[in-house]
């Protein structure tokens, strides 16, 4: 494994561990996950010199932070865990809006280390910004308990570059996750810049478009009944048969390098900026194996050229998210 830094000194692995899919996704998102497979992805992960493992209290909720905190008990030195708050709950768990008030930022903060069994949050992510707190107001509350040696670093999620230039202005922001891969590019633009002017590292989640670009679904019928992608846009007919050319050259060139679509996706992220670190979801070994290896992927120039012509920015077929409540949570 390789390593990088984000923002102002955080070494984490090149490729992190989204976590999202091993436990607490509704309706079982992305096919059905079975704990004792999840914490062996995570212990293999470890063995594999993975140090980063993204979580947050949405994903259950709380359920996926009490497994990521079983997987590491007794393995916590080295890691970097990451969490994020930034949501309200009714008494049933199902959410009712965001909320980035203070109270509510110390709260979840005080309940996910408890969740994750750990005495501090390596990063602290604001999981979408709430237009109502003032992000001055919540990145100081922030700050608070970074000074309380209860949090490392800052990092935001989903954030417009303005937002993002007035956080960093209270108080450092380690790194910003947000979607971004060869089939969602609209970051290049301007956040992407925003975050390098900064300093500020970039976590692309979703870096395989939701699975799409590891090439594993030929056809819609080949999504399970009941999984969510059969709701997503960029799935629907249509968009899926032309959203295929990119994968098309993606398996291309793999099987020229003798590896997986999927590693290529990957490759073509971390080939784009050195603070970039992509955190593919897993829920089993196999595909951690498949998606790690993919650190030590080269791509030569004319394969990203080819790569970047079959997935120019906006070229991809289909909205980004099936509801407008999503939409209208991100670039705030």
């Amino acid at each position: 494994m390789k390593y990088r830094t984000l923002g102002d000194g955080l070494v984490v692995s090149a490729l992190g561990l989204g976590c999202m899919p091993m436990a607490g996704v509704g309706g079982d998102m992305y096919g059905v996950a079975h704990e004792a497979e999840s914490i062996a992805t995570i212990h293999r992960a470890i063995d594999l010199g993975v140090t980063f493992f993204d979580t947050a209290e949405i994903y259950g909720p709380y359920l996926n932070e009490e497994l990521l905190g079983r997987a590491i008990r007794g393995r916590r030195d080295g890691l970097v865990i990451a969490t994020k708050f930034g949501f309200r709950f009714a008494p049933d768990t199902s959410v009712t809006g965001v909320d980035s008030s203070p109270a509510n930022l110390r709260r979840v903060c005080d309940e996910s280390l408890r969740r994750l069994g750990i005495d501090t949050i390596d990063l602290f992510y604001q999981h979408r910004v709430d237009p109502a707190v003032p992000i001055e107001e919540t990145v100081g509350a922030m700050a608070d308990l970074v000074r309380a040696g209860k949090v490392r670093y800052l990092g935001l999620s989903e954030a417009a570059p303005e937002t993002i230039r007035r956080a960093a202005a209270v108080h450092p922001i380690a790194a910003l996750q947000s979607e971004y891969s060869l089939w969602e590019r609209d970051v290049e633009a301007d956040i992407l810049p925003t975050c390098r002017a900064l300093g500020i590292g970039f976590v692309p989640y979703s870096p395989l478009g939701r699975g799409f670009l590891t090439g594993r679904f030929a056809t819609r019928a080949d999504l399970p009944p009941g999984d969510y992608r059969l709701t997503d846009p960029r799935y629907a007919e249509g968009n899926f048969e032309r959203n295929m050319r990119v994968v098309a050259v993606a398996r291309g060139i793999a099987a020229r390098l003798g590896v997986s679509a999927a590693q290529v996706a990957l490759a073509w992220l971390l080939a784009q900026d050195d603070a970039i670190v992509p955190i593919p979801g897993s829920k089993r070994r196999a595909t951690l194996e498949d998606s790690m290896a993919a650190a030590a992927v080269a791509l030569s120039v004319e394969d990203l050229a080819a790569l970047d012509a079959a997935a120019p920015r906006g070229g991809t077929a289909g909205l980004r998210y099936g509801n407008e409540r999503a939409l209208a949570m991100v670039r705030l």
